[in-house]
């Protein structure tokens, strides 16, 4: 009897973690039964860099070094930037579905929550797949058919899995959307690394495409994990987005405006709101704004990406001082730092344990500290 009872604590113990981060009926986020917040990091290419040449597998040491500051989770790239990082899906998926298992299995043995990105650049399905981005909007399309086909095999593989706390779509879609000078922000060409020689106008997007594009990757995440939270990964919607999408116009928005922007860029079943935190007047300045709108939604609100680049100076750590106190103090539920133990950025973002900038890392452990305190 004992050791029945025993068995099945230890099961719903472990059912409670696999859960990763969900909402409560009152907007409220949580991991497990308990309210969460928490501060984290983007570890872009802990998955990407499997993909290189050579292939890198030295992601568990950055795996191990959040562990021991106690920073819980990390959103990364759960896929290839370019096309041409999609061959090893293409043409052998048990190997490439074998990489990302180790970057799963690693964070599961260090306890690191996860976010995975499923399709972080806007225009790598569609020119996967050989169409224009604007493909995003057609449910139809061979650009949906991939999408739903990846994410099915990447939720379906992991959804048992205690690291993954939640699923997000790509990264800062919303911000190409409905630009009056669309023609001068088309996405890059570089037929080396897998797109088109040439971008036309069926490479704009509109909110209504991306809307839609978001819709029916939270719908596929909802057909195979009913609980676990769902991010667009949008950015902060420009000031002038609601003008964009109704006039083309830079005007600037009303309050009233930004927040039934903010709403319907991250549609239902997609449980969470995405922002940005660069900016102090764009970003932070709009985080209470935000969460206004997060709890009159009952959507948590997520700062995906938040930071401060260059040489570490005293202006640095006063910015970056300032962005995490309003992150403190608004509420904000989670939040992650940009960027973490990304050579790709050395110059500018990277955080490492080891470089000048590591800093960060001690502060973003010390606000989780001061968070985990106020329980």
């Amino acid at each position: 009897m004992r050791l029945r009872i025993l068995l099945a604590s230890l099961f719903c113990a472990a059912s409670v973690i696999a859960q990763g981060l969900s909402v409560r009926p009152d907007g409220a986020l949580r991991r497990g039964d308990a309210e969460f917040r928490g501060i984290g990091v983007n570890y872009y290419d802990a998955f990407a860099r499997t993909l290189g040449q050579p292939a890198r597998t030295d992601y568990d040491a950055g795996f191990r070094e959040l562990a021991r500051r106690k920073i819980p989770f990390a959103r990364f790239s759960a896929g290839g930037y370019w096309p041409g990082e999609w061959k090893l899906y293409e043409t052998n998926r048990a190997e490439y579905f074998a990489r990302l298992d180790g970057v799963v299995k690693s964070a599961e043995r260090r306890g690191i929550g996860l976010i995975p990105s499923l399709f972080w650049q806007l225009s790598t399905v569609p020119d996967l797949v050989g169409e224009p981005v604007n493909r995003w909007g057609d449910t139809n399309s061979l650009t949906h058919k991939f999408m739903r086909e990846y994410t099915g095999q990447v939720v379906a593989r992991y959804v048992s899995s205690p690291a993954i706390w939640g699923w997000e779509f790509g990264n800062e879609f919303n911000l190409v959307a409905d630009l009056p000078n669309a023609a001068q922000h088309r996405p890059p060409v570089v037929p080396q690394l897998g797109t088109p020689a040439t971008r036309s106008a069926e490479d704009e997007l509109s909110h209504k495409m991306i809307r839609t594009a978001f819709h029916a990757f939270a719908e596929e995440v909802r057909r195979l994990d009913s609980r676990r939270i769902i991010i667009t990964g949008n950015a902060f919607p420009r000031a002038s987005a609601w003008h964009q999408a109704h006039e083309k116009s830079w005007r600037r928005d009303s309050p009233e405006q930004f927040a039934e922007v903010i709403a319907a860029d991250n549609p239902s079943p997609i449980n969470t709101l995405s922002v940005r935190g660069y900016d102090l007047t764009n970003d932070i300045g709009r985080l209470a704004q935000a969460m206004t709108v997060a709890r009159a939604l009952k959507k948590p609100l997520f700062v995906g990406e938040f930071g401060v680049p260059g040489a570490t100076s005293e202006r640095v750590k006063q910015q970056f001082a300032a962005i995490l106190r309003a992150i403190e103090t608004n509420g904000v539920p989670f939040a992650a730092l940009w960027v973490f133990d990304f050579d790709g950025q050395a110059s500018d973002w990277n955080v490492s344990a080891t470089n000048e900038r590591s800093w960060q890392l001690d502060e973003i452990q010390r606000a989780n500290e001061r968070l985990n305190a106020r329980k």
